[in-house]
């Protein structure tokens, strides 16, 4: 093995080792897996709910515990990689996600369900950063333009596709397999990383200077920041007595954890990256990709079920088409990163974002997939061409030191945006559906000659099947009012999300150049 840096890594030459590279791509697919299982269960609740005999706040549980636990674990395994070495980590990750996995497919109950899901969630979490790390660290520059995208791309793909893969799964077989087909891949993946990864050496000194205040802290803020914003819509925010106890945790917890991380010797999280501009501007960027990348993944399906009526398998092979659209363009975008000024390919890609959320601003009640098709291209498209100069953006002038640290922060800014999006996209949607249909309520009354015609008229039909005419018609009036203002707030949504992007296109002209690529990606 060649001579080790300061940071315990082994330098990047011209020249990739096979024995390497073919370790590397074992952890990319175990990052995959892990990423994957976020959102290859949300197409599917009802199957696992039925299956379980489990109530419809129970069962949500199922996708609020994963996440939970994986944004703990995200920041936790920048440290845990250089006291136990990439190779042990990731491994083990890997051996305990597939069990933990394994696990979720025997549950007889949720409340079994939900540990088992937590488990997966915080094991899975950290073979993300992980993978970054590993990258900067045995591919040299000249081949990042490769690596980039590729990484980036599974970062994306996976939860895009999650619920496409979950609905073809829980139709073709049962929602057992949503978790039984992790584990020959997860067998494997472990026995390849534990022989083949030789990236970096353990440092078990720093064990003895391991801060578990500060790891309980940022637990509990973590964890009650993600508890609130997952559940804070259903339950009404702090109407609801366990949201604002949620809240009181998570100050207490954050105003602690940033205490104990900057006076501890060594803080769970380095926060110092944060100091680079273009790590904090990358961080920024990365938080609201975060609400774009899962806001639309979570707002496709739900117009599709409720305003189009769509099963799990119509939606997922609906949804399809941004995952084609981020697979295409992958190698695009690679080619682009060495070519073109980052900074503009960025403004590029949220321009493509904009535009595509904004076309789905003129929606009705009967698009279908063609009407879907190209803001899906232009989603997929501008993450993939937005994704590679992020990542090198935020991580390009950052010494290699800080690479494993600041690997865990970046991914987290990405799940907390998804987390925080998902929070004001919902909040926002049973607000506006609210004013609208106050609105349109408003209209339809018995001094509109228009709804009494359209009353008269489908009351007459109805009645002449020998049924309740009038209470019939009216019942089909409030579900149309109920689906108009259903749409309202979508395009309200939606208009929301193009100003966003609109607004981090200028931003763009804040950031400096870097002087250095880096592989662009730990992301998710």
């Amino acid at each position: 093995m060649s001579a080790q840096t300061a940071t315990g890594a082994v330098p990047a030459s011209d020249s990739i080792d096979t024995r390497r590279m073919i370790a590397f791509i074992a952890m990319v697919f175990g990052m995959f897996m892990a990423i994957l299982d976020i959102q290859i269960v949300s197409a599917s609740l009802s199957e696992i709910q039925a299956g379980l005999g489990a109530g419809t706040e129970e069962v949500a549980w199922v996708q609020t515990s994963y996440l939970i636990a994986e944004v703990i674990m995200i920041p936790l395994s920048g440290i845990l990689a250089r006291i136990l070495s990439t190779r042990v980590l990731f491994s083990m990750a890997a051996a305990g996600f597939t069990l933990s996995s394994a696990l979720a497919a025997t549950a007889t109950d949720i409340n079994q369900m939900i540990i088992y899901r937590a488990i997966q969630g915080f094991i899975g979490g950290g073979m993300i950063p992980s993978v970054f790390a590993a990258a900067f660290t045995i591919f040299p520059p000249s081949k990042r333009s490769i690596v980039s995208p590729v990484i980036g791309l599974v970062a994306t793909l996976a939860p895009t596709i999650g619920p496409t893969v979950g609905g073809y799964i829980s139709h073709a077989m049962s929602w057992h397999w949503l978790f039984l087909v992790n584990v020959i891949p997860g067998i494997i993946v472990t026995v390849m990383t534990w022989s083949l990864i030789d990236f970096d050496k353990p440092d078990r000194s720093l064990l003895a200077k391991f801060d578990w205040s500060g790891l309980f802290f940022m637990a509990l803020f973590l964890g009650s920041m993600e508890y609130v914003l997952e559940e804070g819509n259903s339950k009404d925010w702090f109407n609801d007595d366990r949201i604002v106890w949620g809240a009181v945790a998570m100050t207490i917890g954050g105003v602690c954890f940033f205490y104990r991380a900057f006076t501890a010797a060594l803080p769970v999280v380095d926060l110092k990256a944060f100091t680079n501009r273009n790590f904090a501007f990358g961080s920024l960027f990365s938080f609201v990709m975060g609400i774009g990348l899962y806001g639309l993944t979570y707002l496709y399906p739900l117009f599709l079920a409720r305003v189009r009526g769509y099963d799990s398998l119509m939606i997922g092979e609906t949804m399809f088409v941004s995952g084609l659209a981020m697979f295409l363009t992958a190698p695009v975008a690679g080619a682009l990163s060495t070519k073109v000024d980052l900074r503009l390919m960025m403004a590029a890609g949220f321009i493509s974002f904009a535009t595509g959320t904004w076309m789905i601003t003129g929606m009705t009640a009967d698009w279908d997939f063609w009407e879907l098709f190209l803001p899906q291209v232009l989603r997929g498209c501008g993450l993939m061409i937005c994704m590679v100069p992020i990542n090198n953006i935020a991580l390009g002038t950052l010494p290699p030191e800080r690479i494993k640290n600041a690997s865990g922060l970046y991914n987290l800014t990405r799940n907390l945006g998804g987390a925080v999006g998902l929070a004001i996209i919902n909040t926002m949607l049973t607000q506006r559906t609210d004013l609208h249909y106050a609105r349109l309520v408003e209209n339809v009354t018995w001094q509109n000659p228009a709804a009494v015609h359209w009353l008269n008229s489908v009351s007459a039909n109805f009645s002449g099947f020998g049924l309740d005419g009038e209470n019939a018609a009216l019942t089909k009036l409030s579900g149309l009012v109920t689906q108009q203002a259903w749409i309202m707030a979508f395009i309200d949504v939606f208009i929301g999300l193009t100003v966003l992007f609109i607004l981090l296109t200028v931003m763009t002209v804040m950031i400096k150049k870097p002087e250095a690529a880096v592989p662009a990606d730990a992301g998710h």
